[in-house]
């Protein structure tokens, strides 16, 4: 038994997959496009809510480590897609602040959005170990 963190991930029915973490079920469904019913967003859109949400996290906790204000910050999330592959090629995080946040934090903002794990995690070289594990002893396949 690993004592590395673990996520479930269950098929409970149609195109919906969900992840168990923690006790906490994210829940995924597919378009009605892509055959499913459109109950929860699509895993890809997960993946890009979490480049965003985690750096606002981080921009947040700057905010009210510092008592400063909240209310009309906003970070807009633009996408750049390669032309030819179709995968994503490049993220835009813009931190929006109204004139209640001093100009001399800014700078300090953008670095406080650039400690967001999920940009991290993403930026260094992963590996993925895919194998099947079946009831029989022999009934494992891998792709490394």
């Amino acid at each position: 038994m690993s004592n590395k963190p673990e996520l479930l991930i269950t098929f409970p029915g149609g195109k919906k997959v969900d992840a168990e973490l923690h006790g906490t079920v994210i829940k995924t469904d597919q378009s009605p496009r892509a055959g499913g019913d459109g109950s929860a967003p699509e895993p890809f859109a997960l993946f890009l809510a979490s480049i965003g949400t985690c750096a606002g996290i981080y921009v947040l906790g700057f905010l009210q480590a510092r008592g400063l204000p909240t209310e009309g910050v906003k970070i807009r999330e633009r996408l750049d897609f390669n032309p030819l592959g179709g995968g994503l090629s490049g993220v835009e995080l813009e931190i929006e602040v109204p004139d209640t946040i001093p100009q001399k934090y800014h700078s300090a903002l953008v670095r406080a959005a650039d400690q967001c794990a999920v940009k991290k995690a993403i930026q260094a070289p992963l590996e993925f170990d895919v194998h099947v594990r079946g009831t029989e002893a022999d009934a494992s396949y891998a792709i490394a």
